[in-house]
Order: C-alpha cells, then sequence, then structure tokens
C-alpha cells in the first residue's frame, strides 16, 4: 500500500458502544471506514454524525454470512456482548462469534489485512486466579447458559491462531474488561448501564448478592486508545493482551459511586446471586504497560459524570428491552 493512501478500515460491530467509537477515532485519523452491522445491538444513532462523511460508508449485515471487501484492516467487534443480548438467541451468539471470525480471518488470509479480534476477559469465567494474567487459561462453565458467549470467544481466539499458524494470518487479538461510557445500550444488563438508569428513573439500584462481588470498569475512550496502540504494534506481537482498568470496586462502591454523582442516596435493592456469576474480576495489565505503553487514565467518578450526562439526554423511546432475560441475574455478569 502507497504510504500516501488513507489505510481502508472494515469494522465489524461498528454501530455498536465500543465498534461506533472506534469508528470515530478512525475517521479522525485518516481511514476510509467501512462499518458493518446488523443493527441487533448496535443503534444508527450512534454513528450518524459520520454518516454524510466521504470516507466513511454503513452496511447493514450480519457476519454470519459470508462477506469480503479489499481492505487494509479488519476490526472485529460483531458479538452480543451483554447477558439480555447474547442469552437472546444462544445459539446465533455462538455462530456469530465463530463465522463472524472466520470471515474476518479469510479477508486477512486472502488479502493479506491484518485482523483484529475482540476477545473479552469472560474467556477466564468465574477465575481462581487474581488478578487475572493472559497466562491464566480460566474456569469456565461449557455448559451452563453464559457458555454461548463465553465458549463462543473461546473458540474465535482458537481460531485466530490456528489462522496464524496454519496461513500466517496477521492477527491482533484483545481480551476486553468491563467497559461503559456513552452509547451504551440503556436494556444491555451491564451493571453500569443498569445502575444509572435506574438511577435516573428514581428506583433502587438492582445488586445481586451482598454486593461484594468486584469489578473493575474501564472508560470507553482509554480503551479505544488501548485497540489503536495495539493494532499498530509491532510484527509478530499477536496477543492476546488484557485491556481494562486494574482499579477495583465492588458493586456496593458503585452504586455508591453512581449516587454520589447523581446527588441522591444511593437506594439498594439486593437480589440473590446467580449461579456461575464470578466473584472478582480484575486484569492484570502488565503485557499493555510493557508491549504497548498503555493504561487507563480516566478515573471512574469521571467517567461516570460523562456517562450520566450521556444517558441523561438519552431519548430512551428509541430504546427497547433486548429479550425476556434483560432483567435476570445474568444481568449483573458484566
Amino acid at each position: 500500500m502507497a504510504t500516501n493512501q488513507p489505510t481502508r478500515s472494515l469494522v465489524t460491530g461498528g454501530a455498536g458502544f465500543l465498534g461506533s467509537h472506534l469508528c470515530d477515532s478512525l475517521i479522525a485519523s485518516g481511514h476510509q471506514v467501512i462499518c458493518l452491522d446488523n443493527l441487533f445491538t448496535g443503534h444508527l444513532d450512534n454513528i450518524a454524525h459520520l454518516r454524510a462523511n466521504p470516507a466513511f460508508t454503513f452496511i447493514k449485515h450480519d457476519v454470519v454470512e459470508p462477506f469480503d471487501f479489499d481492505v487494509d484492516q479488519v476490526w472485529n467487534l460483531a458479538c452480543p456482548a451483554a447477558p439480555g443480548h447474547y442469552r437472546y438467541d444462544p445459539v446465533k451468539t455462538l455462530r456469530t462469534s465463530v463465522w463472524g471470525v472466520m470471515h474476518c480471518l479469510e479477508i486477512g488470509r486472502r488479502r493479506g489485512a491484518r485482523v483484529f479480534h475482540a476477545s473479552t476477559s469472560e474467556v477466564y469465567g468465574d477465575p481462581t486466579v487474581h488478578p487475572q494474567p493472559e497466562s491464566y487459561r480460566g474456569n469456565v462453565n461449557p455448559i451452563g447458559p453464559r457458555a454461548c458467549y463465553d465458549e463462543g470467544k473461546r473458540a474465535a481466539e482458537t481460531l485466530c491462531f490456528d489462522y496464524r499458524r496454519m496461513h500466517g494470518t496477521d492477527i491482533k487479538v484483545v481480551r476486553i474488561f468491563n467497559t461503559y461510557g456513552p452509547r451504551m445500550h440503556p436494556y444491555d444488563g451491564r451493571v453500569v448501564s443498569n445502575f444509572v438508569c435506574q438511577a435516573l428513573r428514581g428506583e433502587p439500584m438492582t445488586i445481586y448478592g451482598d454486593g461484594t462481588q468486584s469489578r473493575a470498569f474501564c472508560y470507553v475512550d482509554d480503551l479505544i486508545a488501548g485497540f489503536r496502540k495495539l493494532m499498530d504494534s509491532r510484527d509478530g506481537f499477536t496477543g492476546p493482551v488484557n485491556m481494562g482498568n486494574p482499579g477495583e470496586f465492588t458493586m456496593l462502591e458503585l452504586a455508591q459511586a453512581v449516587a454520589a454523582e447523581l446527588g441522591e442516596k444511593d437506594m439498594i435493592e439486593h437480589r440473590p446471586l446467580p449461579a456461575d456469576d464470578p466473584t472478582q474480576r480484575q486484569p492484570d495489565i502488565t503485557l499493555a504497560k510493557k508491549e504497548l505503553g498503555w493504561e487507563p487514565k480516566v478515573p471512574l467518578r469521571e467517567g461516570l459524570r460523562r456517562t450520566i450526562a450521556w444517558f441523561r439526554a438519552l431519548d430512551m423511546s428509541k430504546y427497547a428491552p433486548p429479550s425476556p432475560f434483560f432483567e435476570q441475574p445474568e444481568a449483573q455478569r458484566k
């Protein structure tokens, strides 16, 4: 590729929470971007500001079905990532993880494109090692109600590395820990969006169990910066690499932080803890620091302030609960 030509990038899941922020970053850097999304969890409002840009193209397409584009970079972010979404059709979720990444890897094999795959901390399951380094192989229940996502992402990682071993495909694999920020789906069932939406409606924030289970929350801008560093990293560095905020908070502490940002008393409703709910989730980001010079910068309170402001302005009538599962206890998993 001539150095004076813009990089051609394909972003699957590009109208979603993370995908739309990535499209913004790529367009700002002068890339030509093709955004693929079936709009199951993505939303056209997330990319409305990009539609008139001649460097941006949106195509409604399901990654389960074949696709091929002449691009330099493939960013595979297509997969429902929240419990209410992926449990709506678990077989489809598994197919999305496996077939979606295979179609991306085929572009890498045929056209020599570099393929970035968004994996997840869920590959660690309910971890017995804390914090979790990339060398940890996980503790996943392969037949549980969450396995469609956990095992789908594990299989996708396998395919990435098998394509590299068999075909020399240029891959970059990231394992994403809990991320939050503007453009989260209000009914995605993740704990930050749950708490913020409940608090804005004046409802108690729902905590499953006693609230001592912990997570680490990374603001979306920090994560996208990490994505860009990984994609541009040296040849031969494939990952997987953890990306998340190593600052650990209990569910009770998060609820208190949301309430404090809203100037409200933290009203909490406790419900039973679901089976397989991880008690701890915290990334070891030593590798990201060493190889990429990356670590998150946005403090939780600042990130919550920006996220709450976005939710306050959101037209909720444009969104609907994704499935009958979104209110079940699994919703606090993320």
